[in-house]
């Protein structure tokens, strides 16, 4: 099936007694991603904002470096499963030929099917300055991704990342079972719209992995805040990205990793050179 939520019967037991009853689920699929008739990469994921996923992927992966460089992009739905079918232009298309790799990504899998320890840990793009942070601006904007997570809500089984701007409000956010998909489809969301990422700050309800940050810096936003802790590999990678890495961000709360001189105490819009 290629919806992405599915109500599924079962049987219920409670304090040793028995009942039945409907549950919606996420439905995850295979996603293939194929470009000038090559399949590079099939990744399990929820078949929801697949145009997202396919130029997002494209993008982090570095296997295009604009929204621009793909010449046209299909969705076509298979029997079982989807394939993300994309034409590159002539100098992007050579490129992925020396590059090619085949991925079969199980969910939550970020860097499956890479080819060496080299291209797993590869540096993150270094991020500009940006602009400064309050607390109260980073609790708000993680206080409200929750009423956006429309799958999450039927589920309780799916990640979401979410880009908020300085004018206060989250951009766009996006869902999946794998927590790379969902930081993929919002790194396709926002280069289709043409955002720049440079003044506002990524949002995962997930933990922090060294892929999260790569993904992160390669959109452009100087700051990340997530809901679990970091790995120490992810805390080395966003420090040499320039991106404030904030992590283990509750209702009262949060810890900051990395490059601290962004979260001021009072307002602060001006942009400022970070060290």
């Amino acid at each position: 099936m290629h919806v992405p939520v599915q109500a599924i019967d079962r049987e219920i037991w409670r304090h040793s007694v028995a009942s039945e009853g409907t549950r919606l689920i996420p439905e995850e699929t295979p996603l293939a991603l194929t470009y000038n008739g090559g399949t590079h990469a099939v990744m399990m994921g929820t078949p929801q904002n697949l145009e997202d996923f396919a130029v997002g992927f494209s993008l982090s992966e570095g296997i295009v470096r604009s929204v621009d460089d793909i010449r046209s992009l299909e969705i076509v739905r298979l029997d079982d499963g989807i394939e993300l079918r994309m034409w590159l232009a002539p100098d992007q298309a050579a490129r992925i030929s020396e590059r090619r790799r085949h991925i079969a990504g199980p969910t939550g899998c970020g860097i499956c099917g890479t080819e060496s320890i080299a291209e797993a840990v590869r540096p993150a793009a270094v991020v500009p300055p940006g602009q400064n942070f309050t607390p109260e601006q980073i609790m708000t904007a993680m206080q409200a991704i929750a009423p956006l997570q429309s799958i999450n809500m039927q589920t309780r089984a799916v990640h979401a990342a979410a880009f908020w701007s300085p004018a206060g409000n989250i951009v766009a956010l996006r869902e999946d079972v794998g927590r790379h998909n969902a930081l993929d489809k919002l790194a396709g969301a926002l280069a289709r719209s043409r955002t720049d990422a440079r003044g506002g700050m990524v949002l995962l309800t997930s933990r922090v992995s060294v892929e999260m940050v790569q993904k992160t810096a390669a959109i452009g936003a100087p700051l990340m805040v997530a809901v679990s802790a970091p790995t120490a590999l992810a805390v080395r990678t966003a420090e040499a990205a320039g991106i404030t890495l904030i992590a283990i961000a509750r209702q009262d709360g949060f810890e900051v990793f990395t490059r601290g001189g962004r979260i001021v105490a009072c307002h602060a819009t001006e942009v400022a050179d970070v060290a």
